[in-house]
């Protein structure tokens, strides 16, 4: 079977994976030459895992996220790291960046509800090239009912990273825009997670993620946004966040109002 040669019209015409791959960035129907795969396929793994390793060793540029976040007018960009030292470390001692270096300058002054903290995670060319919009459009799904705390900036950032800054914010709820991992498909998706209640400590089981933020070919800003608000006033009705919190972005109030408490 040939797996994508289009080495003439009748071969790709005749070609079953061909209408899949038009739906999907999934490796599907590679093909075979002999033994091996067919040189074309070869070249593109290989340009796949070079951009994946790209993504994840390449150190985001704060200086040049700042500017599009303080035009949000939320307050001026404030900037942690973690533990971490460079991104080798960062690579290699996931423990230490959950945990940051410092938290001078952030506090519980502003008396805000929702922190959005942008961290550079395993794909600082994600955050890049998505975070700011991303950031706007969760902005403007919260709407004015909610008070928002002035970005936060975290470099060599794990999720955790996250709940010291929201405990140091002084908020209720906590939302991390997050590089997620690179696959051999997509090297730059964002991830949100949204955390009730922020502290140390917390687990995986008390967040919710909202993941594969990289349009045009995965979840949209205001979709993702959309399902972040509705997660948001979720959680704040239920007074959790985790498992116990469902997306009810395309429910109707009563159908979600009955989904948050329960029988």
């Amino acid at each position: 079977m040939s797996g994508g040669d289009a080495r003439s019209p009748d071969v790709a015409a005749s070609d079953p994976w061909s209408g899949l791959r038009r739906t999907t960035q999934a490796r599907i129907g590679l093909g075979r030459a002999g033994s091996s795969l067919p040189t074309r396929r070869e070249l593109e793994f290989r340009a796949a895992h070079a951009a994946a390793r790209d993504a994840v060793h390449e150190p985001l540029d704060v200086d040049a996220l700042v500017p599009g976040l303080d035009a949000l007018g939320l307050g001026a960009t404030r900037r942690v790291r973690s533990l971490a030292e460079g991104r080798g470390e960062y690579l290699r001692r996931p423990d230490l960046g959950r945990r940051p270096a410092s938290l001078d300058g952030l506090d519980a002054s502003g008396d805000a509800d929702v922190a959005v903290v942008l961290a550079d995670g395993l794909s600082p060319r994600a955050v890049a090239e998505h975070g700011v919009a991303l950031v706007t459009a969760l902005v403007d799904a919260l709407g004015t009912g909610l008070r928002v705390a002035a970005p936060v900036v975290a470099t060599q950032a794990r999720v955790a990273l996250g709940d010291h800054v929201g405990a140091a914010l002084g908020v209720q709820t906590l939302l991390v825009v997050i590089g997620e991992r690179p696959g051999l498909s997509v090297a730059d998706s964002l991830g949100v997670y949204l955390t009730h209640d922020p502290r140390p400590g917390r687990t995986d089981a008390e967040r919710n993620c909202i993941s594969n933020i990289h349009p045009p070919d995965g979840l949209g800003y205001a979709a993702a946004a959309r399902v972040a608000a509705a997660l948001v006033d979720g959680s704040r009705r239920l007074g959790r966040s985790g498992v116990a919190l469902k997306d009810s972005s395309a429910l109707d109030d009563a159908t979600a109002e009955a989904l948050d408490t329960g029988p």
